[in-house]
């Protein structure tokens, strides 16, 4: 098996790569696709409008609205599926809608992005056997023969001193 590798350089003149640019996104076919959900607009491939069809059995929905459905499923206290998570969302979007109030899309967005942004506050987070970094107290730390931190230096001389403190108001 033999490869040929190419290390030439080519000089392309402006006016054609931006000609070839221009060809390109001519050829790259673009839609509109509507959110069933929440009623969002976007503009898609028909390759991505596909994808994300099929993993939402046949309905297209927002970017927005499918990190609500992760979220329904995180949020969740039994498990849930997909299907599950999406009717819940979209429930909540027809609800919403059918408040009555006539809002511009934007502020629903905003509104959407707020409401996401407490249930995330709002949720309560992974325990951990230990935190990340405990806290001492002064009566720990004395203990500790050689903390680490970025130079071990400081630390053994902090810890000598300490013991030096310790030993003289112990009156030893």
């Amino acid at each position: 098996m033999s490869t040929t590798v190419m290390s030439d350089a080519i000089v392309m003149p402006a006016t054609e790569s931006q000609q070839l640019a221009t060809k390109l996104i001519a050829e790259t076919k673009v839609e509109f696709v509507k959110c069933e959900s929440c009623g969002l607009i976007e503009e898609c491939t028909p390759e991505y409008i596909n994808r994300i069809r099929e993993r939402y059995q046949g309905k297209w929905i927002c970017g927005l609205c499918s990190e609500a459905v992760k979220y329904e499923i995180i949020r969740s206290k039994r498990l849930i599926t997909t299907d599950e998570a999406m009717a819940r969302h979209m429930a909540f979007c027809k609800k919403s809608i059918m408040s009555g109030q006539k809002t511009d899309p934007t502020v629903d967005l905003i509104d959407a992005m707020k409401q996401i942004l407490r249930r995330s506050l709002d949720s309560p987070r992974r325990v951990r056997s230990t935190p990340c970094s405990p806290i001492r107290t002064m009566d720990d730390t004395v203990g500790v023969g050689l903390a680490r931190s970025e130079s071990c230096i400081p630390d053994v001389t902090y810890v000598v001193e300490l013991e030096e403190m310790m030993s003289d108001q112990n009156g030893e």
